[in-house]
């Protein structure tokens, strides 16, 4: 059983998020959730999220093929943040010129499934 949450156009750098989602990629699912947990980020709140709705959405999956569903054997089978779009924003700057902000967004997605799945399912 493999499940899936996506959270997209969330307000922060792909860079930043990459960050933090390096660190639950391949983890158990509560392993990641106390990882998550205790990270000085602030983007750990909005992949805790993601990774929530994943095991929900994986206990909603085994519930309706009629499967036992236990979160201790779940995992982090895939892990990334895709570049969204780019607000574009500008700025006074010195001697009536005008200075460009970037202003980024990020889809994060994770995919959460059991251990023997692991190998099949890649990115």
């Amino acid at each position: 059983m493999v499940a899936k949450a996506q959270a997209r156009y969330v307000r922060v750098t792909p860079m930043k998020a990459r960050r933090v989602v390096n660190e639950v990629r391949n983890k158990r699912v509560l392993e990641a959730a106390d990882i998550l947990r205790f990270a000085p980020h602030a983007v750990a709140t909005d992949v805790n999220k993601v990774l929530n709705s994943a095991v929900a959405n994986a206990r909603v999956l085994a519930q309706n093929a009629g499967e036992t569903f236990r979160e201790e054997d779940l995992y982090v089978v895939e892990a990334f943040v895709d570049e969204g779009p780019t607000m574009k924003r500008f700025r006074p700057r010195a001697q009536g010129r005008a200075g460009q902000i970037l202003k980024r967004t990020s889809h994060i997605t994770l995919v959460v499934g059991t251990k023997d799945e692991t190998g099949k399912e890649g990115r």
